[in-house]
């Protein structure tokens, strides 16, 4: 299909666009619009796309045991800590939007903030991270759907296809190209599975949630336990290395709400729009954790043999383990569908932040001027859409290959990832209005110190998941000529990053010398 190219040239201008430093209008010149397709997103699709970018039921499944191997009774301490960085770092990520609403979110702000390598680096952050998500959404929305296959037929055999790895990457790769597909064509596309899917999981949660509380209270399972505000004391955890790491777990569960952020350029009301959608995400995100959580615990415990939430055979898909005991056998198979909806959602609309973060680094010759080109009809950067979807084939059927615990492994060096580019983030934020703190109360809270505070805790979470990835027992205990896997997983994407971003400085050296975008550049679209 014709691309329309949209990259702007320095000196290229059209009307009619505003922006400012600062949250203050500029008028000292504009710059051209990168194509996406403007008001197709209001506030509720803002926050489901948010809520589904995150997928909480399957959060849960992947990670809602493996917390409490590592915590104990204190997960929902964990769930409330993991969350306040979340929503200091959330609050820069609102004040900068109003700045500067430009769908390079992450990768803009740090550039205007501290200069085109930090902020090449925190964009290479957000898209492999992107990319790690994606291959195990697309992993376990492929083992649902055989888990659900063979519970529908009544038949184990259809189930233990999943097992067979042709098969399970052929069915992956099928879902991540039909995710690919429907995130091309565009927002309203996307918004319109987005609501059913994001419906579904979050009344079937919420059923789960009822009937575990149920049996907790009854005692139906032996190793059930009486709620105990104690859960909620963070400072109960046996060890700072188990504390961080169900942390680094808990931290994984809440990313993806700055998807909301991402679609600036395409919702209504770019400037205050995304950041109040962020918001509800989030606080949707931390009360359907908490609830669960807590349902959880009460019913079966987070002991580590039967049902209880950390028995390590079933810690890493814990609503596989639950649904029948919990739910029965016919409303059972709903989790089940739920799963496969919550990771197939997510899977779709986790395309929207690193399609338009490329398009953005692009679109400022930080990456190849091909990636700046979005569909004419469906307003969609298409060629950086399949660039992430080809990507995501290639890095999960590479990993499921190579290693056998690649999901496991994957997940705890994402935890790095998000650590590394949102607390980038953070700081920047409060650099950029550095300026500006002394105006107000609110603009030194909201703009600076929240910021800071955020950013210091995930950039603490970050060294000290560096420093315990390097043990091979972290994650899933495969080493790699002695190291850990997670750490030479984690470690070496970065690196890649640099590498690539030393290989792009020689072919685009006007980013990098910082003549494309400065702090001066006006954002490329404000919506009223």
């Amino acid at each position: 299909m014709t691309q329309l190219d949209v990259r702007p040239r320095v000196g290229d201008t059209v009307s009619g666009v505003a922006g400012g430093e600062g949250g203050e209008g500029n008028g000292d010149g504009d710059v051209r619009g990168k194509g996406l397709g403007k008001g197709s997103v209001g506030l509720v699709g803002s926050a489901v796309i948010g809520i589904s970018t995150v997928a909480p039921v399957y959060c849960l499944t992947s990670t809602l045991g493996s917390t409490a191997g590592e915590v104990g009774v204190q997960m929902p301490a964990v769930f409330l800590a993991g969350f306040l960085p979340m929503l200091l770092v959330a609050f820069a990520y609102r004040e900068l939007n109003k700045a500067v609403p430009d769908c390079g979110t992450s990768f803009t702000w740090t550039v205007k903030a501290f200069g085109p390598r930090i902020g090449w680096m925190c964009g290479w952050g957000l898209v492999i991270a992107t990319i790690i998500v994606l291959s195990n959404l697309a992993g376990v929305a492929t083992s649902y759907f055989w888990l659900l296959a063979g519970e529908i037929t009544g038949n184990p055999s259809i189930a233990a296809l999943d097992d067979d790895k042709l098969v399970h990457i052929a069915t992956c790769l099928t879902l991540i190209a039909a995710a690919t597909a429907i995130s091309y064509r565009g927002m309203t596309a996307t918004k319109g599975v987005q609501y059913t899917l994001v419906g579904l999981q979050l009344a079937v949660l919420a059923l789960f949630v009822a009937m575990a509380l149920q049996k907790g209270t009854a005692g139906t399972f032996d190793t059930g336990l009486d709620f105990s505000w104690q859960w909620m004391n963070p400072f109960a955890v046996e060890s700072m290395g188990a504390f961080t790491a169900g942390l680094s777990l808990s931290i994984f569960m809440y990313w993806g709400w700055d998807a909301c952020l991402a679609t600036n350029e395409e919702t209504t009301g770019s400037a205050k729009t995304p950041g109040r959608a962020s918001l509800i995400a989030m606080v949707v995100l931390v009360g359907s954790y908490l609830a669960t959580g807590i349902a959880a615990q009460m019913a079966v415990g987070s002991g580590t043999s039967g049902l209880g939430l950390g028995n390590p055979e079933t810690s890493g898909n814990v609503f596989a383990a639950l649904a029948g005991p919990v739910m029965g056998p016919l409303l059972g198979i709903l989790l089940f569908v739920a799963v496969l909806a919550s990771a197939t959602a997510s899977l779709q609309t986790t395309f929207i932040p690193v399609a338009r973060t490329v398009l953005a680094m692009s679109t400022y010759e930080a990456l190849p001027a091909s990636y700046a080109k979005v569909h004419p009809r469906f307003k969609t950067p298409g060629r950086a859409t399949v660039m992430a979807g080809v990507a995501t084939g290639a890095f999960y059927t590479v990993m499921t290959l190579v290693s056998e615990n690649v999901l496991t492994d994957t997940i705890f060096a994402l935890g790095l990832m998000i650590c590394f580019y949102y607390s980038l983030t953070a700081f920047a934020c409060a650099w950029y209005f550095r300026g500006e703190l002394r105006r107000s109360a609110r603009d030194l809270f909201f703009k600076g110190v929240f910021p800071v505070l955020g950013g210091l805790l995930l950039a603490a979470v970050f060294l000290k998941t560096l420093i315990d990835m390097w043990n091979p027992s972290y994650g899933s205990g495969s080493t790699v000529l002695g190291v850990g896997s997670v750490f030479v997983i984690g470690v070496g994407l970065l690196a890649l990053g640099l590498v690539i971003m030393l290989v792009t400085q020689r072919r685009s050296p006007a980013f990098f010398r910082g003549e494309i975008l400065t702090k001066s550049t006006p954002a490329l679209v404000v919506e009223d």
